[in-house]
């Protein structure tokens, strides 16, 4: 009898932990790791979308919206990356605790300063987001940012916990700033360089790394390139001494590997986010991977 005593015990206690876990539902990689990184094993972190999938266009899918219903708190970009699914899942998910403007709906881009806000709004342009472009996650200083954030939410929503996620957030940031240290040297031999680049997914990490945008292979945001239009951008590319095409993970690699036949200038296919690669398993190594592609490239043109 005792022996059962103490089992069940145990099983309470451990039933009770699960039970009493934040419940984080991530709309990308990045925040998912994040989310992990502050949460620990107070946190149950579900990820909505793989490395491998374009977060503009995820289906809206019956599993997805169970787990937002049993949500606590949902953390997605925001800045309309999620706008084409997003909407539906809260919608059909009709969890009160999580809809915008509520504390369980945190966007990462309300933590940084969003970079290329468009002078206007025009659907003949493409996927131009009004708010500015989301793709935040391409430099550390803005994975930072939402960390201080986060930690904050995930305190105001658990706050029981409150000390463990200001703690955790403090030793991840701590982490991230020795690590941006060493990238600043390790990527110097990048400032300056010129880059091609088949969406326009990397303007903070070109920012960050002091590097150029000298050509986009889509003729709009989101609009795929005809074999004419590449053409067009081959006739060009001599003249502006790119050193690279990037792409990411998540993209149809044939714009800019035929690019790269027709110039000799290499295209690199990027993580772009956690689990794009191997190597890219956390955000710290993300941004290594990042920076020994580019590195591993840079002088092959």
């Amino acid at each position: 009898m005792r022996h059962r005593l103490i089992i069940a015990g145990l099983l309470w206690l451990l039933t009770a932990g699960r039970a009493h876990a934040l419940d984080v539902f991530a709309c990308e990689p990045e925040w998912g790791a994040l989310a992990t990184e502050i949460g620990g094993d107070a946190a149950d972190v579900f990820t909505a979308t793989t490395a491998r999938q374009d977060p503009h266009q995820i289906q809206a899918r019956p599993a997805l919206i169970a787990r937002l219903r049993a949500a606590d708190l949902v953390v997605c970009t925001g800045a309309e990356l999620e706008i084409g699914w997003m909407p539906v899942l809260l919608r059909q998910g009709a969890n009160a605790k999580v809809q915008p403007g509520s504390p369980g709906y945190f966007e990462a881009a309300s933590a940084v300063r969003l970079l290329d806000i468009p002078t206007r709004l025009d659907r003949a342009d493409g996927d131009v987001h009004a708010a500015g472009n989301p793709h935040i996650q391409t430099a550390p200083a803005n994975i930072r940012a939402v960390g201080i954030a986060l930690a904050l939410r995930m305190a105001e929503i658990d706050p029981g916990h409150a000390a463990l996620y200001r703690e955790r957030e403090r030793a991840f940031r701590a982490r991230l700033d020795a690590a941006m240290a060493r990238w600043t040297t390790e990527a110097a031999p990048l400032r300056g360089s010129a880059v091609a680049v088949q969406h326009r997914d990397w303007r903070y990490l070109l920012d960050w790394l002091g590097m150029t945008e000298a050509a986009t292979l889509e003729p709009k945001p989101g609009v795929p390139p005809s074999a004419g239009y590449l053409a067009g951008i081959i006739d060009g590319l001599p003249g502006k001494n790119v050193r690279m095409i990037l792409y990411a993970a998540y993209q149809d690699a044939k714009p800019s590997e035929f690019v790269a036949a027709k110039t000799g200038i290499p295209a690199v296919e990027l993580p772009f986010t956690v689990g794009g690669t191997d190597q890219a398993g956390d955000l710290i190594a993300l941004y290594d991977d990042t920076i020994g592609r580019l590195l591993a490239h840079a002088d092959k043109h």
